[in-house]
């Protein structure tokens, strides 16, 4: 009961096009089951008795009747799809900004194949429900019992005949149901530019959350769901024409009404107007049975869907802003990890325990150790993509759980090994560091992250279009536009992760280049795999399963001929070989 009310609610600030809907529906139910009484009067009674005036009158009548069929028609049609279509729009919007908030748990236990199906697939055949099943469910009551109580005056026997094959069209209808799906075939080609789009904003959470994108990765989906919206208005228009056909059913429901009522007629119970007005009722009694059938079709489907929808609208943001969160106004940068213990799962994979650590602002600090010590998700906890399982990271002296999580990430730059660049072009994928920044400063972050120069060989320069996720690029190109996008940013941290590991030595070293430069003046957190790459650290941690074994200088570490000596020497043979 609980979910059918949430359901509901999505109606209420639709509610007038859903009367709107609801009534011209039941016009129509109307105009149906009056026309064949009209019918049989003028038959049995008008026309036999020659009053001509009486059927000009009536004929006029019908004819405007007919007219507000027409229009009735085309409303319940278009605009009850298009409260379907908002429906899902409202849908799809809500669990999309409901995806932004969720943490990276998520998305590490979930596969992106499925968050798509629930956003586009699942909320399709909500659409249908939303506008179909209210008014499926009310027409079908009124134009059964209507027509039920009408043909049982005019023959009770032939009525029951009639009404003894509704679970027989009812079961043929639903068999035959899997052919209508291929009149949304186009709908669902349309929705393609919306997949891509989707796809790829949460193939890039990532980044977004870590530049607290979050809000401009909303409004450029919801540009995406306009379009498609539209989309499917000018689709269900086009339905709204085909609708009309009358099936095979309907054409032995009237062989059978006009031979068992030719016999009826023969023997004297009925006359041929009563004859007429029930041929008249079998193409009208087709649309409830039909209405029915749509109905447990799209019942099944649309709450099936509605179920997997709030599944994810209701898991809860574990990490949110406390109510006395602050904003950063000045930050410094020294960042102190004090007994800090951390695990996935619920405590069932301890991957750091009673950590502690100081980094001092303004110093490059690196990270070295075997795989698996905890070194990247050491850095994932500084803005908080997790939150710490025990103790207290502070930044400034000031634990980051009581800083407002968009003003502690948006001080934070993260460069990772795997580089994502959204699909689109150069400039717009350099601007995700500051969206509001002017050229200039796009062009100065290109020139301090060393991709100027290649940009401008383009034939479009800064608008060349990079293929989806920067396929176009390489990798050191594409290391370098998310150098320059954080040169945009301009964080006071800064947090390399492995940025150079997959790069070949030539392009490492320019890229190393461009990354001492935007390390000058911020506390620098340094993850690498290839040890030459931080002699210049101002301290280097070796990190493993027991915490920090081993910190100091390249020079001093290799004087102690420990971990860190042991791990470097092990490299330079390795080159040298």
């Amino acid at each position: 009961m609980e979910l059918f009310k949430k359901f509901a609610s999505y109606y209420k600030p639709h509610k007038n096009l859903f009367f709107i809907d609801m009534f011209f529906a039941f016009l129509i139910s109307v105009f149906d089951l009056v026309f064949p009484v009209f019918t049989r009067k003028m038959i049995n009674e008008i026309i036999p008795m020659g009053k001509m005036d009486l059927l000009i009158k009536w004929t006029l009548v019908m004819s405007f009747l007919f007219l507000l069929r027409y229009i009735s028609n085309y409303i319940v049609a278009y605009w009850g799809h298009l409260l379907g279509v908002k429906i899902e729009h409202d849908m799809r919007k809500d669990l999309f900004a409901h995806l932004q908030t969720l943490p990276f748990s998520y998305y590490d236990n979930t596969k992106t194949g499925h968050i798509m199906s629930r956003i586009v697939n699942d909320l399709r055949d909500i659409t249908e429900l939303a506008h179909h099943g209210p008014e499926d469910l009310f027409i079908s009551l009124v134009m059964l019992i209507g027509s039920f109580v009408v043909l049982i005056t005019i023959e009770w026997r032939l009525t029951l005949i009639l009404f003894a094959f509704i679970p027989v069209m009812i079961w043929f209808a639903i068999a035959k149901r899997k052919k209508m799906e291929n009149s949304f075939r186009q709908v669902r080609k349309k929705i393609a530019n919306v997949n891509s789009q989707l796809e790829n904003s949460i193939s890039g959470v990532r980044v977004a959350k870590s530049f607290t994108n979050e809000d401009y990765e909303i409004e450029k989906f919801n540009e995406g769901n306009e379009a498609y919206s539209a989309a499917r208005k000018q689709s269900y228009k086009v339905m709204a024409e085909f609708v009309s056909g009358i099936g095979v059913i309907s054409n032995f429901l009237n062989l059978l009404v006009i031979s068992l009522g030719g016999y009826l007629v023969y023997r004297e119970v009925i006359n041929i107007g009563d004859l007429f007005a029930y041929t008249l009722y079998v193409n009208f009694f087709m649309q409830p049975i039909r209405r029915l059938t749509d109905f447990t079709q799209q019942l099944q489907d649309g709450m099936t869907g509605f179920e997997r929808f709030m599944e994810v609208m209701n898991i809860e943001a574990d990490i949110i802003d406390r109510e006395d969160a602050v904003e950063l106004e000045k930050v410094v940068g020294k960042i102190d990890f004090e007994d800090v213990t951390f695990s996935y799962n619920n405590g069932e994979d301890v991957v750091l325990s009673n950590l502690n650590l100081s980094i001092e602002e303004g110093k490059t600090v690196a990270l070295v150790g075997p795989s698996g010590a905890g070194k990247t998700t050491l850095c994932h906890l500084i803005p908080r993509f997790y939150d710490i399982t025990d103790g207290q990271i502070l930044l400034d002296n000031t634990d980051i759980r009581d800083i407002k999580i968009k003003s502690l990430r948006r001080n934070i730059g993260l460069v990772q090994q795997d580089v994502f660049l959204f699909t689109g072009t150069i400039k717009e994928n350099i601007l995700y560091g500051d969206i509001d920044a002017s050229d200039e400063e796009v062009i100065e972050a290109a020139k301090k992250a060393s991709i100027h120069d290649f940009i401008m060989t383009l034939p479009d320069g800064y608008n060349t279009y990079i293929g989806e996720k920067g396929v176009k690029l390489s990798g050191g190109q594409k290391q370098r536009i998310s150098i320059a996008r954080l040169f945009l940013k301009n964080p006071p941290i800064l947090i390399l992760d492995e940025a150079t590991s997959a790069l070949d030595n030539e392009t490492e070293i320019l890229i190393q280049n461009s990354l001492e430069e935007l390390a000058k003046g911020r506390t620098t957190l340094v993850i690498a795999h290839r040890l030459s790459t931080i002699k210049n650290a101002d301290e280097i941690l070796v990190l493993t399963s027991e915490g920090v074994v081993e910190k100091g200088s390249h020079e001093d570490l290799l004087e102690r001929s420990g971990l860190y000596a042991k791990l470097y020497n092990s490299q330079f043979k390795n080159l040298i070989s």
